[in-house]
């Protein structure tokens, strides 16, 4: 049973630390992500 546990608070943990990097570190906004000389937002 405490094998169980541990186990849901580790899975738990690693989903909020993925949401945490992925939702602030890895997102832009359209302008950022594709500005070159061709593209007219």
């Amino acid at each position: 049973m405490k094998a169980f546990i541990v186990a849901v608070i580790v899975a738990v943990a690693l989903a909020v630390g993925g949401w945490y990097v992925l939702d602030n570190q890895f997102q832009q906004n359209a302008q950022n992500a594709f500005s070159t000389s061709s593209v007219r937002l």
